[in-house]
């Protein structure tokens, strides 16, 4: 099995080497902006985003055009097939979706057209080849390098980007871990399932063994303080302005993104503390529904967390899976109730109006997503008859009696 993460890399470029760089990746973006409007067409059943189809449509005009050599042009059409997929399919889904614009400096780069080296790597160009020295941390320890930027992890594809004048280079790395035999028969028989909440305030995650992650109004806080003065800066429409608008955007971006990976692998850690087969979170087209004032942004985190959770959980064999989040923050998930009105719930307080039990609101719905996970197992008939539900004072079984975790060897 294969096992993927991500690294974000500062480059030193020397400036003799900046205006070829930018020039590549002014025209990588002509050659996937072509591309997506090739392929775009306003009825979803028209748009075309196979990449071969793709291909031959689109190859020899983007050559013709452009200087970029022949790998980096099926990069860019890639990108641009990919792109055009996912509104597709959120046109199927009856979601608003606009053809694919592609902006900013991006260049992907894959083992053609990248070469990693001890303390440099070689990109190509729409002219030369750049090298270009890593900046790494002088103290690499807590860091991603510490355990990824090794022999141990083999550097595959990559993208690079320019942010205010610097350049960096998000490499994945990959390394092949061999399954436990033993360990997959037991989880084919059983499993033990994390539940978590996702909410627009108070906690960002809150786990079903009563764990908190985030700070849900902080993070709106951040994020509302940015707007606020991307607001007043563009209502100044200087070029000093819009260089500020650019420069707090990056910050914040950066920013929110080590927020939600601390709170993914906080989560992590808690399913592997728990000895966690799965981990359900629930469904992201069911939220938007549930939670009529969740936010874009709100659900661009949300998704982008799950994400982190699910690349970070594959290390170590934990699955991920979603469900129904409907009517779990109003069933009482005490294993011997099960009594679901919605004046059980009271802002953070539960209090099941039938057996008097209370829990926090939001830890009570953890408990219920990963119950529904356990129970969709015993109807689709996935063999887990013994699956449990990670607690935070015990363990759910599977046929809805409790059982103190001191019980459980």
């Amino acid at each position: 099995m294969a096992v993927v993460r991500n690294i974000q890399v500062k480059l030193d470029v020397p400036q003799e080497d900046s205006k070829v760089l930018d020039e590549t990746f002014d025209q990588f973006r002509q050659a996937a902006q072509h591309v997506a409007d090739h392929g775009w067409d306003d009825n979803p059943h028209n748009i075309t985003d196979t990449k071969n189809t793709l291909h031959k449509e689109t190859y020899s005009d983007v050559r013709d055009e452009l200087s970029l050599q022949s790998s980096l042009v099926q990069s860019a059409r890639n990108l641009a097939a990919t792109a055009l997929g996912n509104c597709k399919d959120r046109k199927f889904d009856g979601e608003k979706a606009s053809k694919p614009e592609f902006r900013g400096s991006v260049v992907v780069y894959n083992g053609r057209t990248i070469t990693y080296n001890d303390d440099h790597v070689s990109l190509a160009t729409t002219d030369k080849r750049v090298t270009a020295e890593y900046v790494t941390p002088v103290n690499e320890e807590g860091t991603p390098f510490e355990h990824y930027w090794t022999d141990e992890w083999e550097k595959a594809e990559a993208t690079l980007h320019k942010r205010d004048g610097t350049y960096y280079l998000h490499v994945a790395v990959k390394k092949d871990v061999e399954p436990d035999s033993d360990s997959c028969d037991e989880q084919s028989e059983n499993g033990v399932v994390l539940g978590v909440d996702l909410n627009v305030d108070g906690y960002v995650a809150v786990t079903s063994t009563g764990a908190f992650f985030g700070n849900a109004d902080s993070l709106n806080h951040r994020r509302n303080e940015y707007e606020r003065r991307r607001g007043n800066l563009q209502q100044t429409g200087t070029r000093s302005a819009h260089l500020t608008i650019k420069s707090i955007g990056s910050r914040f971006a950066r920013w929110s993104a080590d927020y939600l990976h601390r709170i993914s692998k906080a989560i992590v850690q808690e399913a592997v503390k728990n000895d966690c087969t799965a981990i359900a979170f629930e469904n992201l087209k069911h939220i938007r529904k549930r939670i009529s004032n969740a936010s874009k942004f709100q659900q661009w985190a949300f998704k982008e967390l799950q994400r982190h959770v699910e690349y970070k959980a594959e290390e170590y064999g934990i699955a991920v899976d979603d469900v129904n989040p409907a009517y779990t923050s109003q069933r009482c998930s005490h294993s011997e109730c099960g009594f679901t009105h919605e004046d059980n719930r009271d802002g953070d307080d539960f209090e099941c109006l039938k057996c008097g039990k209370q829990l926090h609101s939001d830890y009570n719905a953890a408990r219920n997503i990963g119950w529904r996970l356990i129970q969709h197992w015993l109807k689709s008939g996935a063999g887990r008859a013994t699956s449990q539900l990670a607690l935070k004072s015990g363990t759910l079984n599977a046929n809805g009696r409790f059982r103190p975790t001191e019980l459980l060897g």
